[in-house]
């Protein structure tokens, strides 16, 4: 028996294990993926596709027991395959889009849209919805291009651009530098530099006028309670030497004539009369030559009724188709005075005949238009005539509103040295009262005084009263509005705007020799230009005057008015004159003492007329070559006046100083006060002391009388003169 004892000894083996749990580790399997495929047994790979194919169909989800060897496959094959799809996915490149599958594209489109196989109503429909949506798109288009619109004067600054443009100015100015024009933020732009600017920055450009653009405000509509009958205003129209200013002679019972040139109507004139029933009636004289023109389409344009007054013993003259066409083209009735009846050949049949070849019937030929035959000079029916005016007045029923600010038209403007610039007026609507302030065209002012055709003062104007007006700083132009403001310095801002605009606008406007025009005149030859200042009495004429001498112009010698202006001819006219090689024109005015003494230091040629068309036909007759007409006005003295005597029986007597030359008892004489002619005539009587004279020499005193006129001034010049026959120069 042995000592020792056999000890029993467990052997700790660990845990067991009883399976295992085999997690998807893409990395892994994506090692692991290229097994197969390296392989080269093709049973082995047949087997795997078997199974794979069976797994898909029969959708068999793994299960954390499953046995490695059934699951790992299913695993690695099932996610590595979504990976390498999202790979491919990304990889992929779209194919370039030709031209020829882009229409491909288009056709099978439009052959989805198009109503293949439905009826004609459905066709129809769809051709008028399109018609309405094509409709819609324009009336979009025309708003899109009307906010694109800019309206604009001529030679607006280049900030006023830029404000209307909605840019900065800078921008404007580097447009304009672009264009290779250097402005500064004030300079005006004319009207090239305008649209070429605005269409940079996408704008079309319309030019309107200053008064569109600077619409006066005006006052509130006329209350009708405020209405009240005004007179009718009445233009008397037709051709030279027809019997107009007779026929208003006769009305207002004097001689407008003898105080005419020549007979002849230089001036429009305005008259208010009062009938014997108590009705007012204002008549606007026009001029009947050719040259007036725009004065009548001024008269036509402010009036309510038009007379045109022809001839009986004539046809119907050019002038005379004139004024119907203007007439017409206002829109005013017509009355035609069949004139000048007392003559034993007149003809009032012709007339009328004649006015029907014009698609003008007279009452008597079934027609429209009122006649009435008269006799201006006898005054024989001149009553029935305004009868017939006045029932043509009622017709229109006229109304104005006298309570509210006065407007109106400016009918003629002058400048006297004594009272200053004078404004003929005619108001339309409203009451002008002395002290209101005025604006007229370019022009502005307080009323200072007011004076009727009769030369009375008065307070006030009421609508279709004629008045004078002292006040204004300028000569309005003739057929400007005039407008009652509120505020003088509202009034002056845009008066000073409107004149800026006319003095750029002259500016630019002038002519200048370029070389294509030089080129002209050396194939012409033998080119001449003449210069013309023209200086008249009252601004229509100037107006007149002066268009009539540039129709003047032909291919070998251009006329250039390069000056014109109302008043005397002055020393600055006669320096511009020097300075410019022209001829000085003046109508009814006459130069100052230094302006012509200075001329006859520069040899400058200063010719006077009285009568619009001799001075036309003057300027033609040197133009043409042809200064053959021998008269000539020769100046023989100029007579001051000192003192001035009223002598019962004989009227009023002149003590006179003679400046220059010598007056003798049958000289022709002028009266010229402030450089304006006021009458034409005879010496009635020519003394020394009380001794009857037959001439008085230079620097002599001497009374003298003169014929039919008595409204002889302290510091009246008498102007001699005699018509002498010579070979004229220019």
């Amino acid at each position: 028996m042995s000592l020792f004892r056999n000890t029993e000894r467990i052997k700790l083996e660990g845990p067991t294990i009883l399976g295992s749990i085999v997690l998807p580790e893409p990395k892994k399997f994506e090692k692991k993926k290229p097994q197969p495929v390296a392989s080269s047994s093709d049973e082995t790979l047949k087997s795997k596709k078997k199974k794979r194919k069976r797994i898909k169909r029969q959708g068999e989800p793994g299960t954390a027991t499953a046995t490695p060897g059934t699951e790992t496959p299913r695993l690695a094959l099932h996610k590595p395959t979504l990976a390498k799809d999202k790979k491919f996915h990304k990889d992929i490149q779209k194919p370039e889009v030709t031209s020829e599958d882009i229409e491909k594209q288009i056709k099978e489109t439009l052959a989805r849209l198009s109503p293949t196989g439905k009826s004609k109503a459905s066709k129809y429909r769809k051709a008028k919805r399109d018609a309405v949506s094509h409709q819609m798109h324009q009336e979009q288009e025309r708003m899109e291009e009307g906010k694109q619109v800019i309206k604009v004067t001529e030679f607006v600054t280049a900030n006023e651009l830029a404000s209307m443009l909605n840019v900065a100015v800078t921008e404007v100015i580097s447009t304009c530098m672009a264009l290779g024009m250097f402005v500064s933020i004030n300079q005006r732009l004319d009207a090239e530099t305008l649209t070429l600017v605005a269409e940079e920055f996408g704008h079309k450009v319309e030019f309107v006028s200053v008064e569109v653009q600077e619409a006066i405000k005006q006052n509130e509509p006329d209350n009708p309670e405020d209405l009240t009958d005004r007179p009718p205003i009445v233009t008397v129209m037709g051709h030279v030497d027809h019997g107009k200013t007779k026929l208003l002679d006769f009305i207002r019972s004097t001689n407008v004539v003898a105080g005419e040139a020549g007979g002849i109507t230089q001036h429009i004139g305005a008259y208010e009369v009062l009938r014997e029933n108590g009705k007012k009636i204002t008549f606007l004289d026009t001029p009947g030559h050719e040259a007036f023109t725009a004065m009548r389409a001024r008269g036509a344009s402010v009036t309510d009724v038009a007379i045109i007054v022809i001839a009986a013993d004539e046809t119907v003259m050019p002038q005379t188709r004139e004024a119907i066409n203007h007439a017409l083209a206002a829109g005013v009735p017509i009355v035609f005075a069949f004139n000048k009846m007392d003559k034993t050949n007149a003809n009032p049949e012709k007339v009328r005949e004649e006015l029907s070849k014009m698609n003008i019937l007279v009452e008597e030929w079934g027609g429209k238009y009122q006649t009435q035959e008269i006799s201006a000079k006898v005054g024989t029916n001149v009553e029935l005539l305004l009868e017939k005016v006045l029932l043509e007045a009622e017709m229109l029923s006229l109304k104005a509103n006298p309570v509210r600010l006065a407007t109106g038209t400016v009918i003629e403007s002058s400048l006297d040295k004594g009272r200053g610039y004078v404004a003929k007026l005619l108001v339309q609507n409203g009451t002008l009262r002395v002290g209101d302030i005025v604006l007229a065209g370019a022009t502005y002012g307080k009323v200072k005084a007011m004076y009727n055709e009769r030369n009375v003062q008065i307070k006030e104007a009421g609508p279709s009263q004629p008045m004078l007006m002292l006040g204004l700083n300028g000569a309005p132009q003739a057929g400007d509005g005039f407008n009652v403001m509120a505020d003088e310095k509202e009034s002056k801002l845009i008066a000073t705007k409107r004149l800026q605009l006319q003095r750029e606008q002259g500016l630019r406007t002038q002519k200048h020799i370029t070389l294509d025009e030089i080129g002209r005149r050396i194939a012409i030859g033998d080119f001449k230009e003449l210069n013309i200042i023209v200086k008249c009495d009252v601004d229509g004429s100037v107006e007149a005057l002066s268009d009539s001498l540039l129709k003047l112009s032909n291919e070998e010698v251009m006329v250039n008015v390069i000056h014109k202006s109302v008043g005397a001819i002055t020393e600055s006219d006669v320096l511009l004159a020097s300075a410019s090689n022209a001829v000085i024109v003046g109508f009814q005015v006459r130069p100052s003492v230094n302006a012509r003494k200075l001329a006859e230091a520069e040899q400058i040629d200063i010719r006077l007329y009285s009568i619009i068309y001799q001075a036309i036909e003057e300027i033609k007759a040197a133009i043409e070559g042809m200064l053959s007409p021998e008269i000539e006005e020769k100046i023989l003295c100029n007579i001051e006046v000192r003192d001035v005597f009223t002598i019962t029986k004989v009227g009023s007597v002149a003590g006179c100083m003679v400046l220059d030359g010598k007056v003798t008892r049958n000289t022709k004489i002028r009266v010229i006060r402030d450089g304006i002619v006021v009458f034409t005539g005879m010496l009635g009587s020519l003394k020394r002391f009380k001794d009857d004279v037959k001439e008085v020499q230079t620097g002599y005193e001497c009374g003298l009388n003169i014929e039919h006129f008595n409204d002889i001034k302290v510091g009246d010049i008498v102007e001699g003169y005699e018509l002498t026959e010579v070979k004229r120069k220019l």
